[in-house]
């Protein structure tokens, strides 16, 4: 070993420390900050340490505080993680800008497709699959049978359905 002082001196100390953690509230993490703190200290240079039991008392101290940073930092990122998760965080609602690109092209060839039905046909199915309005009110709003609605709305289905496929009817 190349520096023997502070371990020798950390040795002798162990139990002390250890009680010294547990009472500075380390509780059950007491032996891992003293573990922590022995791997640290057999790569320290103690040829420059005049005093090693106050530099142990303040290096385990000094230990203690850092694991608790560290856990509070982990704890406060995993309950970051589970409220953007849960849709309680800061993320927003809006789809990635890749995936809105492809929706809206999408859409595009979708209001295309439909659209060469005939705009009565595009207007039908926009007002009863978006806005929600029923057949038979589009119907007295166009002045139109309930049947003429039904049977656009089976053209614009044909449509949806052969895009979907890849067909040009």
């Amino acid at each position: 070993m190349k520096y023997q002082k502070l371990q020798t001196v950390f040795l002798a100390q162990r139990d002390a420390l250890l009680r010294f953690l547990r009472a500075r509230g380390a509780g059950d993490n007491a032996e891992d900050i003293l573990q922590d703190l022995w791997l640290k200290l057999s790569d320290t240079d103690d040829s420059n340490v005049t005093n090693p039991v106050p530099y142990l008392y303040r290096a385990a101290n000094n230990a203690m505080h850092d694991r608790y940073r560290k856990d509070e930092r982990a704890r406060q990122r995993d309950n970051d993680w589970s409220d953007i998760n849960r849709g309680t965080g800061d993320a927003s609602d809006l789809p990635l800008p890749d995936r809105a690109l492809i929706a809206n092209q999408q859409l595009a060839a979708v209001e295309e497709r439909i659209g060469k039905e005939g705009p009565r046909v595009f207007g039908i199915f926009r007002r009863f699959r978006i806005d929600g309005i029923g057949q038979r009110q589009i119907a007295e709003e166009l002045g139109i049978s309930l049947s003429a609605v039904e049977k656009d709305l089976q053209k614009a289905y044909r449509a949806l359905a052969a895009w979907k496929d890849g067909e040009e009817v």
